[in-house]
């Protein structure tokens, strides 16, 4: 690769997850970046409890399969370390497995929440089988856990190098909702063969669907290319079609929540959609997800459940940032506002903001009502994709066909 052609600059990019211990009162915990206040507010999240970090999944400030795998693993061994108080071997296996049963029904869609948390209470299991003392089990847990961060990377670069060479020089590729970095402990799935793919002179340019309705295309995959300095542009999801038509994609990149034994995929809402219309303009479609997304329990996609979303998410938007006011005026007003601690202002017709001082500025987080009072609304968090329209899945272990997976 020539010297004077840009590569993607990863050093802007957070960790997305990770175990640190409070350097004031020495109380471990699971830090989390709140992608919900992403890309205008860079919010660290701190949970020392496992109702914590399951709050954080639900509330989607915590998403993307890894990621959501590397979370319930995480907050096992943060039950074990802060809320048990087992002082047997078999005490704390109890508490164990029933904080790995909690924490893997937080979302019901993506498997890898299932696997991070059987992985974290068999290796507690292993432990105690070996005659581990309480102590050392305890410590060794909270070592294995941090350890499937370091892996996740490791699993993520690997994708990105079985994917890259699938690309043909100079492509332009369309990718939908965020399987980057933010989606992973680091780097990413489809936008990691993206990263490893713009590095080898592979990609000229990247489509990014919004991902209605709650944008993490818009705002956590655009927000992610730019800082990689990739050159991308922001779509409607309804305008892949018209993209498509003029000969600007030649290939979609997407991640994966469920992959079933006959290579059925379950992703974001909307990926269907894409995966029919890439077969219409013979557009390779590709998966690209961890062998950990792969569930050969499940048969074929009928057997995925699809979580339901709150209707909020669709009858209204969410907004968040920070705000400095132009006057004395304005910064008096939410001085005054803001003088006890965060403010909750209620409206008409529904329409909520939060206020709070930050600093020398001030975070807004408001929701706006944007549908007529209550409309019907469907809100399915995913959707299916059949196994015959894939072109290949994409893992650290290789590239299949999805009919090779059983």
């Amino acid at each position: 690769m020539p010297a004077d052609v840009p590569k993607a600059d990863l050093s802007n990019l957070p960790r997305t997850i990770w175990w640190d211990t409070d350097p004031v009162d020495g109380v471990p915990g699971v830090y989390l970046i709140d992608q919900t206040r992403l890309p205008l507010q860079g919010d660290i999240l701190c949970c020392r409890t496992l109702v914590g970090v399951e709050t954080a999944i639900q509330s989607l400030a915590l998403r993307g399969a890894p990621a959501l795998g590397l979370g319930a693993a995480l907050a096992v061994a943060l039950y074990s370390e802060n809320e048990s108080a087992a002082t047997t071997g078999e005490e704390w296996l109890a508490g164990i497995d029933q904080a790995a049963e909690r924490i893997a029904q937080a979302r019901p869609t993506a498997i890898n929440l299932a696997w991070g948390a059987n992985r974290a209470k068999e290796h507690a299991h292993d432990l105690i089988a070996q005659n581990t003392s309480l102590m050392s089990a305890k410590e060794a847990l909270v070592a294995f856990v941090q350890q499937m961060l370091a892996d996740d990377e490791a699993t993520n670069r690997a994708i990105a190098a079985n994917g890259a060479p699938l690309l043909a020089p100079h492509s332009r590729v369309l990718t939908h909702c965020n399987a980057g970095s933010l989606a992973t402990a680091f780097y990413g799935t489809a936008l990691g063969v993206i990263y490893t793919a713009f590095n080898n002179d592979k990609i000229d340019h990247v489509w990014a669907c919004e991902t209605r309705p709650l944008n993490q295309g818009a705002r956590l995959t655009t927000w992610e290319l730019m800082c990689a300095g990739i050159p991308n542009t922001l779509i409607a999801d309804n305008m892949a079609a018209t993209v498509m038509a003029q000969g600007w994609v030649d290939a979609v990149l997407v991640g994966a929540d469920r992959i079933c034994a006959n290579g059925d995929t379950a992703n974001k809402v909307g990926t269907l959609g894409l995966a029919v219309l890439a077969q219409h303009f013979a557009i390779p479609f590709y998966v690209c997800a961890p062998t950990s997304t792969i569930d050969r329990s499940f048969a074929d996609g009928s057997q995925i459940p699809i979580e339901q979303r709150d209707p909020r998410e669709l009858a209204g938007f969410t907004a968040s940032g920070i705000i400095t006011p132009q006057g004395a005026q304005e910064a008096q007003a939410l001085d005054a506002l803001t003088a006890a601690g965060s403010h909750d202002l209620s409206f008409k017709a529904g329409h909520q903001m939060t206020v709070e001082r930050k600093g020398g500025a001030y975070a807004l987080d408001a929701w706006f009502l944007t549908t007529p009072p209550g409309a019907d609304i469907f809100n399915p968090a995913f959707d299916v994709t059949p196994a015959r329209l894939i072109t290949n899945i994409i893992t650290e272990d290789g590239v299949y066909n999805p009919a090779r997976l059983g």
